[in-house]
């Protein structure tokens, strides 16, 4: 807004740089067929007036807004950072753009923003969530544009997924600690209802328990303006406090690994001669430059990219579940 009480039109930099609106618009979204001299001109005008290009006209014109959408259930912990990441990049490359909100794991709030969402007409909408309203779900199937769940592989999707069976990545875990001779493990968690993949980890969990000395399971209640680490250090006391002959705890992220790390030193216990202990997800601070911890390797990135990939593809196939795997990583800690 050049005088601060309007908004600079295409009119404005046409006026300014003596050439036609149509002018304008070919050298700002086609420059290479304008010529050089009438470019520098459109270009100086747009600096001095402080022009953006409004996208709303294009799209109401050619019925494209270039805009994915995405809502992911946190932005406060790393999990979606790399995958987010990956998301932007693909779909940049082919020239959309990410709109992002978070639903804080709460489905109402999800079904709040999908109408809102849905109101600026993205070419498509990205879930990390796959448990979503009756209202949700209705309005997804009606939307017309691809839908798209990552981060789980639900059965069946609204339309598509990408991602990785979050049950079998917490057995394959479990099955680690076991492996390494320790039968007396617990699985640290939170208590947050509408976290299905947080939900199917420790359903991996319990599905080895037939191997263990028996079940043990303590979920943290998550509050605000507490860290997933400080929740850690609190759930790793509860277990040592109910179980004190705890030799491994299998902990739901690598934020509550990272916590409970550091309350067993505090405790002056050898990690992992007395207690090992595993996160999941492998964000830096899992790396062996700093925590090293043992972990499962989830390859945000590859699921971000691989999304836009089937966005940019156009229709998706309905019902496809694209399995993009995981990795048990052993570092320090167990």
């Amino acid at each position: 807004m050049a005088d601060g009480r309007k908004w600079v039109t295409m009119g404005d930099v046409a006026a300014r740089a003596g050439v036609g609106k149509i002018t304008v618009s070919r050298a700002l979204r086609t420059p290479g067929k304008v010529s050089p001299g009438t470019l520098r001109k459109v270009q100086a005008a747009v600096d001095e007036l402080g022009y953006v290009i409004d996208e709303t006209a294009g799209a109401l014109s050619s019925q494209r807004s270039r805009i994915v959408a995405a809502l992911v259930s946190t932005l406060e912990e790393p999990v979606f950072a790399a995958t987010i990441r990956g998301l932007t990049e693909g779909l940049g490359a082919g020239g959309l753009q990410l709109m992002l909100a978070t639903t804080q794991y709460d489905p109402e709030t999800e079904a709040s923003l999908i109408s809102t969402m849905l109101g600026r007409r993205p070419e498509a909408l990205v879930l990390t969530s796959d448990r979503h309203t009756p209202a949700a779900h209705a309005l997804l199937e009606r939307a017309g544009i691809p839908v798209l769940e990552v981060w789980g592989l639900p059965d069946p999707p609204v339309h598509a997924a990408v991602g990785f069976f979050n049950r079998e990545a917490g057995a394959a875990i479990t099955r680690h600690m076991i492996e390494t001779g320790r039968r007396r493990v617990a699985f640290l968690g939170l208590n947050r209802e509408h976290d299905t993949r947080a939900q199917l980890r420790r359903q991996g969990y319990v599905d080895l328990c037939g191997q263990l000395a028996e079940e043990r399971i303590v979920a943290v209640t998550p509050r605000p303006g507490v860290a997933g680490p400080e929740l850690g250090a609190q759930g790793l006391g509860e277990i040592l406090q109910r179980w004190p002959d705890t030799e491994a705890v299998v902990c739901v992220s690598d934020m509550l690994a990272s916590g409970a790390l550091c309350e067993a030193w505090r405790r002056g216990l050898d990690v992992p001669g007395q207690l090992a202990i595993s996160g999941f997800g492998d964000f830096d601070m899992a790396s062996p430059a700093a925590l090293a911890l043992t972990t499962v390797h989830i390859d945000g990135m590859a699921i971000g990219r691989r999304a836009a990939e089937l966005i940019l593809a156009g229709e998706l196939p309905k019902g496809l579940r694209e399995n993009m795997g995981f990795t048990v990583v052993r570092r320090a800690t167990s």
